[in-house]
């Protein structure tokens, strides 16, 4: 049986092209006749073009490219060839411009002096506007002063008297008698609150100190020795992911909300702490000591650590894992509809989430079964592809993304899907993406997850992740899902390569039916993309921002 997947056996991609030509019976009893309007010059319009007499025929209907993804599981992308063609060597309109300056105080300053608007103070307006309009100024506002505005009617905002600066939030005692922050409007803090454009002062009291947003506690740290990146780890007990798991959150005396505000310290923290912590729960497992509580490990401690794991798992008596896998994951970005939908998970400051997951789950019978984890996914269809095709899944990937040609055929236009590379991994743009613009970055030799990853493999996982989320908010992206695709500790399958899949949500690209049967629509060739981002690399390289021509 063959495999559902673009990666062919002989190490290209496969392409399949719809060129629709057709003839549609009219079954159609009754015609409804009406104008729809007219021209300037009188012309009318009506819609007599929707009720034509007889059968219809269409010889040429847009070319549609379907490419199922590398990985079956992911579906299949489909791209119309007359949205893309207008793309195709033309990267530099593959972007979404950043939004205009808005506040809604600033423009009421400008009529200020109209005797026909009978409002006397600004705020006044604040008092005034339906909820669903606060909601919406909340997102978009780029003025810092009518967010100030704007958090002060969503809590009770505590000031120092002297100062009249931000120092905390006040409590209250809810029904249970349990203390809980004094917030009147919990929809409109949770948007102001994730504005950029609110002050730090502001962001401090509200959101970021430790222990505003209640009692996890901190179990790690990340300080950079010129203490300009510092990052807290904290432990949530009571998690919605089975067995707790942890957040890399950036501290709030290094307020981060953007990519672009990002460094590669930045970076190393967030991630040191998520080897770290894996590494050390590893290592409990397994009886290995390795440091006195109350330190984070340096570089060269943490890599001497991995290689001791990875000597015991090799030993044939280690004992079995009962955690065996990793789960992390990355919510970069905020947004909130004034309907009251929340188009984003992430929570002010940019903060990463892992876990481990168990090797086995009870059932309620007392039955052990496999416990999920994504990684497995790929795991289970490499070893079908190996067996339908005779060579290793990775090996083929990385040769096809090597050796691709435009998807369209044709001359016009780059050709390559690579952002970037090193000698440990690359940074690519998939073939079929399960967004427009998706990337994907895996390591170009056999390495499976972090525990096989050693200090260079990590460097280098670790830039690339940075520059694929600065790539995809300089070109606009502002909400960006980040996930780990990754090989069980304790598995023996070497063909399996660390995957990572970074997938923006776009504000044209809402998903529907059609993505809820995994076919992914695109409006836009691979390679352009592809093509959009290295030019993005090194506009960034270079200082150009988003809204430069």
């Amino acid at each position: 049986m063959d495999t559902r997947s673009c990666v062919g056996g002989n190490a290209q991609f496969i392409v399949g092209i719809h060129k629709p030509a057709f003839t549609i019976k009219n079954l159609r009893d009754h015609d409804y006749l009406t104008s729809l309007g007219q021209l300037d010059d009188g012309t009318m319009i009506d819609n007599s073009a929707n009720f034509p007499k007889k059968d219809l025929y269409e010889p040429h209907a847009d070319i549609i490219y379907e490419i199922a993804n590398p990985f079956p599981f992911r579906g299949t992308t489909y791209i119309n060839s007359a949205w893309a063609d207008i793309k195709a060597a033309h990267p530099e309109i593959i972007r979404i411009l950043a939004p205009k300056p808005c506040s809604l105080l600033q423009n009421f300053e400008r009529f200020k002096g109209n005797k026909s608007l009978s409002i006397e103070n600004k705020t006044t307006l604040l008092d005034i506007l339906p909820h669903p309009l606060l909601i919406a100024l909340a997102q978009a506002s780029t003025d810092p002063e009518e967010l100030t505005f704007l958090a002060g009617k969503s809590c009770n905002i505590l000031f120092d008297p002297k100062a009249q600066i931000p120092v905390g939030i006040g409590y209250k005692k809810n029904q249970h008698a349990k203390l809980v922050p004094d917030i009147h409007d919990h929809e409109i803090f949770e948007v102001v609150t994730n504005n950029s454009y609110l002050p730090d002062d502001y962001k401090n009291a509200l959101v970021l100190k430790p222990g505003v947003q209640g009692k996890n506690e901190i179990t790690g740290e990340y300080l950079s020795p010129d203490k300009n990146t510092h990052v807290f780890e904290y432990l949530r007990r009571n998690s919605y992911i089975p067995w707790g798991h942890f957040a890399s959150n950036m501290a709030n005396d290094t307020i981060r909300y953007s990519a672009k505000n990002l460094c590669l310290e930045d970076m190393k923290g967030l991630r040191h702490l998520y080897y770290q912590r894996t590494f050390a729960r590893l290592a409990e497992s397994l009886d290995i000591s390795f440091s006195d509580k109350g330190k984070c490990l340096s570089q060269i401690e943490l890599e001497d650590l991995r290689e001791k794991i990875q000597t015991k798992l090799g030993n044939p008596s280690c004992p079995a894992l009962k955690f065996d896998a990793t789960l992390w994951g990355w919510n970069f970005g905020y947004g909130y509809a004034q309907s009251g939908h929340r188009l984003h998970a992430s929570h002010q400051m940019i903060h990463q989430q892992n876990a481990m997951i168990p090797k086995l789950v009870q059932t309620d019978s007392g039955r052990e079964i496999p416990a999920f984890a994504c990684g497995d996914l790929i795991c289970d269809f490499i070893r079908q592809y190996r067996k339908a095709k005779g060579n290793p899944f990775f090996q083929n990937y990385l040769k096809a993304i090597k050796n691709n040609t435009r998807t369209d055929g044709k001359a016009v236009g780059e050709s390559s899907l690579i952002l970037m590379e090193d000698d440990h991994i690359i940074l690519f743009v998939p073939k079929a993406q399960v967004s427009e613009w998706e990337l994907q970055l895996m390591p170009k030799t056999f390495c499976g997850n972090i525990l096989e990853a050693d200090t260079d493999m990590r460097n280098s996982l670790d830039r690339a992740i940075l520059a694929a989320v600065k790539v995809l908010e300089f070109l606009g992206a502002k909400m960006v899902t980040t996930i780990e695709f990754s090989k069980r500790f304790d598995s023996n399958n070497c063909d399996q390569h660390l995957l990572y899949s970074f997938i923006p949500r776009l504000p044209y690209a809402p998903d529907t039916f059609s993505e809820a049967q995994l076919r992914w629509i695109s409006g836009c060739y691979p390679e352009d993309f592809a093509h959009a981002c290295r030019r993005a690399i090194k506009n960034l390289s270079q200082g150009i921002k988003n809204d430069s021509p």
